[in-house]
């Protein structure tokens, strides 16, 4: 017979983000490791830093071991709601800000005397420089 356990939302966990109500996601179930902050072999500060959120990767990445595995069993609370769908979907939009060609061509217009101004400089100086000879 299937045992029925709770169901929390991603947003139920992020809720529990403190040293004194820490909870972590892993593989879709959510720990409670409020009590075990200072046993953790490395450190509460790595706990604190994926508590209320899914915490899947980060603790398959430090390769725990198949103890650390069965211990977590004692903090298991609950597990994660997966069919709601509780991170809404983002829009891709547009940025409001001209195109390159475009502001280019703005710039262009509003600094027309600075080529100009170069062109002619060029112009007097090579005039002079050939007169010189």
């Amino acid at each position: 017979m299937p045992t029925l356990t709770k169901l929390f939302t991603m947003e139920e966990a992020a809720e529990h983000n403190t040293k004194d109500d820490c909870w972590v996601v892993i593989d879709g179930k959510v720990y409670d490791v409020s009590s075990y902050l200072d046993e953790h072999p490395g450190g509460d500060d790595v706990l604190l830093g994926v508590t209320g959120q899914d915490a899947t990767d980060e603790f398959e990445d430090a390769g725990h071991s198949k103890s650390a595995r069965d211990l977590m069993e004692q903090f298991f609370i609950g597990e994660l709601d997966t069919t709601s769908s509780s991170i809404p979907e983002l829009e891709i939009v547009k940025k409001a800000g001209k195109d390159v060609p475009q502001k280019f061509m703005e710039v262009t217009k509003q600094y027309w005397f600075v080529p100009v101004a170069v062109v002619g400089i060029s112009v007097v100086v090579g005039f002079l420089y050939t007169r010189k000879k």
